[in-house]
């Protein structure tokens, strides 16, 4: 994603570094044998940026950054399913929806590959405000997925319907291996419909041979769970805004 806006990025054996727009992005992609130096070396490189905003992930729980000035939040599960399939009820394929309820009393509720660019915005929608995302509101096409993002290799947009209505959208993104889970978010007044659930069924039947991985919210961890979701580990976000402290690169 960082090749399709420009920015730049620059990649080690122990992590990945995004100079964003809003906020520098850190994902560690590997146990460091030697954390400090680590840390010092990631130090290193954000003074050189003159990085003021940080957003770092480590999935390994390995480091401290609270000298620098930088907050951490709770720990969330990373949570992995293994390949295999949902059951001869569900199936999808591109563009084509699941759909659940229908019955008198209750909503029907449907999923789909979003392809067209109307459908594409909405899913951009669905994220910003189902999250909220603050940083994006009022919500703008692009601003949080820009249009180079849906030619991407292995990308794919996903939106769930309540009555017609958008109400659940994500997006996942296939390397060949596994399939990573990104931004399942439900809007406010549609929670507890069975939108997110459609949603997660439909894109994991299109994916029946891959692996499925994603970080879970409160929220979002007994639906996964539900759906064959297992907690393989723990990551944690360390942020840092630039105020009211600068960081002690």
């Amino acid at each position: 994603m960082a090749e399709a806006r420009g920015w730049m990025c620059v990649t080690r054996p122990d992590f990945t570094v995004v100079r964003a727009n809003d906020a520098d992005r850190v994902l560690l992609t590997a146990p460091p044998r030697d954390p400090a130096a680590l840390t010092a070396e990631l130090l290193t490189l954000l003074r050189e940026w003159g990085t003021h905003q940080l957003c770092l992930e480590d999935p390994y729980l390995v480091l401290d950054l609270s000298e620098q000035g930088c907050e951490a939040a709770l720990a969330m599960p990373v949570m992995v399913r293994d390949a295999s399939p949902l059951g001869p009820d569900v199936g999808v394929t591109s563009g084509v929806p699941v759909t659940a309820g229908g019955q008198a009393g209750r909503p029907e509720v449907s999923a789909e590959e979003a392809l067209a660019e109307p459908q594409l915005a909405e899913v951009e929608r669905v994220v910003v405000d189902g999250f909220p995302i603050a940083t994006r509101q009022p919500w703008r096409r692009g601003g949080q997925f820009p249009a180079e993002y849906s030619h991407l290799p292995g990308r794919r947009s996903w939106l769930a319907r309540v009555d017609g209505r958008p109400a659940a959208a994500c997006v996942t993104w296939d390397d060949g291996a596994a399939v990573g889970f990104y931004w399942v978010a439900t809007l406010p007044d549609q929670r507890s419909r069975g939108a997110a659930a459609t949603l997660m069924r439909a894109a994991l039947a299109a994916h029946p041979d891959r692996v499925a991985t994603l970080t879970a919210t409160l929220l979002g961890e007994p639906l996964y769970r539900r759906l064959g979701f297992s907690e393989r580990g723990l990551s944690r976000w360390w942020r840092h805004t630039g105020t009211p402290a600068q960081p002690r690169w």
